[in-house]
């Protein structure tokens, strides 16, 4: 599936879907107003077409974008065990998985820590999963809002 395709069904899939592009890079945001401006309230997944946050995909490569989704801890700890911690200055995590794979789920090359996994180019063996993952993002974001509503924030 190439990123347009992606992003089209993000969009058409899941309810209030913001999608803010900055740098030809794509983050999805959860709001029900379609008006609203959003804060600084983190995405809950992001899709990346350049190397300018880190090179460990090899985004500079023609074609290639990564999908990286915000898990709960328990679903990425169901799937890859204890989340390892921040790598240090502007390094990557060292889980023996080969960051320039394409459509393989694994953790985040610098945000596994925060239970965020990565997909570059989801295909056939991932787009099912994939999109069983960004729904559960979208739900976890959703329930976010609802709190913060709640609150007053």
């Amino acid at each position: 599936m190439d990123a347009e395709t992606l992003i089209e069904t993000i969009k058409s899939t899941l309810s209030g879907v913001h999608v803010l592009e900055a740098s030809q890079n794509h983050f999805f945001y959860y709001h029900p107003d379609p008006d609203q401006t959003l804060d600084d309230r983190m995405p809950f997944a992001t899709l990346m077409t350049n190397d300018d946050n880190d090179q460990a995909s090899q985004l500079c490569r023609p074609g290639i974008y990564r999908l990286n989704i915000g898990l709960k801890p328990e679903t990425y700890q169901r799937r890859f065990g204890k989340q390892p911690p921040m790598p240090e200055g502007n390094g990557i995590i060292q889980t023996g998985h080969d960051f320039t794979a394409l459509d393989q789920i694994m953790p985040h090359p610098v945000y596994a820590a925060m239970s965020w996994v990565c997909v570059l180019n989801p295909g056939p063996e991932t787009s099912e999963q994939v999109m069983v993952l960004l729904q559960e993002a979208h739900q976890t974001a959703v329930r976010r809002h609802e709190a913060r509503t709640r609150k007053g924030g």
